[in-house]
């Protein structure tokens, strides 16, 4: 299937305060130069942001980590739990339509989203709402047929049960996750004939409907504002609103001023960029918007100047860099020559 950026764009984008926090909590997971491992995560908060993918989003991550566009571009295409399209204001529901839930009734989950929500997937309902699509399997084949709506299952589904659902979540009702049909999980529909003894003493609803009901919104996007959203390995919490441990006070200790480098700038980098203009650094693989910028203040314009880069010169620009190892690592002294030799020619 292919697949494409939406025509209709919004202008910008960026994260709130607290979703910033998050995504610069999630960037320290990685060792260095390791950063653009956060690049699934961080375009995933984006999306939880703002309901989809935009273009303005998958530049605004891709400059956060250092990456050229068309590197973040590719995994935001790649991976279908990215909605490159507007979706339902209220949900977006996928519909299973893998072998199981297709012999079960999924083309009849199909035939209600057309009806209630629009004839065609990825379209907005008319009053903005709702949208759907058909997927592939999503792992619940014992009861199917399943959708999930937000970041929950929607399992043992009828076409009337299904458009219920609809109306109650256009009502602004949060309908229960899990079964529909009166199951507690996945035992068989007469009920359970092994490990009877441990029916007692469980919840109300099986363990993922019940996290779901105690959130009390199944639908309701992450916004970074739950409490607590913690680093883990970090000790800490990402957000400003998760509770903060007290941090025992230490007696004060004689610090020496940390002493500014004594290496001069490279002779080959220079103030500006030359008369005819400056390169597209972009172009070399592994420099996006937000590393250019940093290598033209440190005096880097032109493909030439990174080709003719001593291992001295790397030295010190590498010490400057966010993310130290990537010009060796990507080659940005070969990627540049043959650049370079491309513009001469």
């Amino acid at each position: 299937m292919l697949r494409r950026l939406h025509p209709d764009q919004p202008d910008s984008f960026a994260f709130t305060p607290d979703n910033q926090a998050w995504a610069e909590g999630q960037i320290t997971k990685y060792p260095e130069g390791r950063q653009a491992s956060a690049i699934i995560p961080l375009l995933w908060r984006a999306q939880e942001q703002e309901g989809w993918l935009s273009r303005p989003a998958i530049e605004h991550v891709a400059a956060m980590l250092g990456l050229s566009y068309i590197r973040a571009l590719e995994v935001a295409t790649f991976y279908f739990m990215f909605q490159l399209q507007p979706v339902g204001a209220i949900a977006h529901i996928q519909v299973c339509g893998t072998t199981s839930c297709m012999i079960c009734g999924a083309e009849d989950l199909v035939a209600v989203c057309k009806d209630k929500i629009a004839a065609e997937p990825h379209a907005l309902s008319a009053d903005g709402n709702f949208s759907w699509e058909e997927v592939e399997c999503l792992g619940s084949c014992s009861n199917a047929p399943m959708a999930q709506i937000g970041k929950d299952y929607y399992e043992d589904l009828t076409a009337a049960r299904m458009g219920k659902i609809i109306d109650e979540l256009a009502a602004g009702k949060v309908p229960v996750p899990g079964p529909q049909n009166g199951r507690y999980a996945a035992e068989p529909l007469k009920g359970l004939t092994s490990l009877t003894e441990y029916d007692s003493g469980k919840t109300q609803y099986n363990a993922s409907a019940q996290l779901a009901v105690d959130v009390g919104d199944t639908v309701k996007r992450i916004d970074g504002t739950e409490v607590p959203l913690l680093m883990p390995w970090q000790g800490k919490a990402a957000n400003k609103n998760a509770p903060k441990k007290p941090v025992p006070k230490k007696a004060p200790q004689k610090t020496t001023p940390k002493q500014p480098s004594s290496d001069a700038r490279p002779a080959a980098l220079s103030d500006a960029a030359r008369a005819e203009g400056a390169d597209d650094l972009k172009r070399i693989s592994g420099v996006g918007p937000k590393l250019e910028e940093t290598l033209n203040s440190l005096g880097i314009w032109h493909f030439d100047q990174v080709a003719g880069l001593t291992p001295e010169d790397i030295a010190w620009v590498d010490e400057r860099l966010r993310f130290k190892g990537r010009i060796e690592r990507d080659d940005w002294v070969g990627q540049a020559r043959a650049l370079a030799d491309e513009n001469d020619a």
